[in-house]
């Protein structure tokens, strides 16, 4: 009589299966987004360019008539992780300027903030393996989500540190260059906001992601293209 394996066993085994599948390799892209920012039309765009030695810089900006808001990362990967080393936030809304940089020294394991900070976020704070910034999540999730990996993160970004879990809610089809593309959804729910992340297989970044506050949306990024 043959032998035939469990249905715990064979979970078990595409589980493990799944934990050990490479991570998407980090390649340049630039992704143009339609946006909706504070109700009115945005453009969007991020990007990721490689800098020298093990290093890249993952920039977003999205700007409108009201806004013009921009956040990049410089990051290395390490060990499969991807390791913040800078970080540049600015913003312009109407006359309200704000600037913030951000530093992440791994020598000391401290992480550091300066420009228009209040003195209780401006650090420091003791940095732990795996930690990343708000900005580069985006590209964990896509990362994470296809090798299987758990999508549990914890964000050091603003002074301060948040521990964060997305749930897949299930499948739904996007638009990308025209194309109906099927894309896993996710989300987290943090008190009143919520971030929905729409990810297709093979695409570095979200190809929607919309931020919503009390129950309305606030930021939706629906991406355009992608080269």
């Amino acid at each position: 009589m043959k032998n035939f394996a469990s249905p715990l066993r064979i979970a078990a085994a595409a589980a493990l299966a799944l934990a050990s599948l490479p991570a998407l390799a980090l390649e340049p892209f630039t992704a143009n987004y339609q946006a909706s920012y504070m109700g009115m039309q945005a453009n969007g765009v991020m990007t990721l360019a490689s800098e020298s030695g093990n290093r890249w810089r993952y920039s977003m900006q999205i700007k409108n008539q009201l806004a013009d808001l921009s956040q990049s990362t410089v990051f290395e990967e390490q060990a499969g992780k991807l390791r913040p080393l800078t970080s540049h936030d600015r913003s312009v809304l109407l006359v309200k300027r704000k600037q913030v940089d951000a530093r992440y020294d791994w020598n000391t394991n401290l992480a550091t903030w300066t420009g228009d900070v209040k003195a209780d976020r401006s650090g420091p704070i003791r940095l732990r393996a795996g930690d990343m910034d708000a900005l580069l999540i985006n590209l964990a999730i896509a990362r994470d989500l296809a090798a299987g990996k758990p999508l549990s993160y914890r964000m050091v970004d603003d002074g301060r540190t948040k521990s964060m879990t997305y749930r897949v809610l299930g499948k739904e089809n996007v638009t990308v260059d025209g194309k109906s593309q099927e894309a896993t959804k996710v989300s987290r729910v943090d008190g009143n906001k919520e971030q929905i992340a729409w990810i297709v297989p093979g695409m570095p970044v979200p190809a929607r992601l919309l931020q919503r506050e009390d129950g309305k949306d606030a930021l939706d990024l629906t991406i355009k293209s992608i080269h």
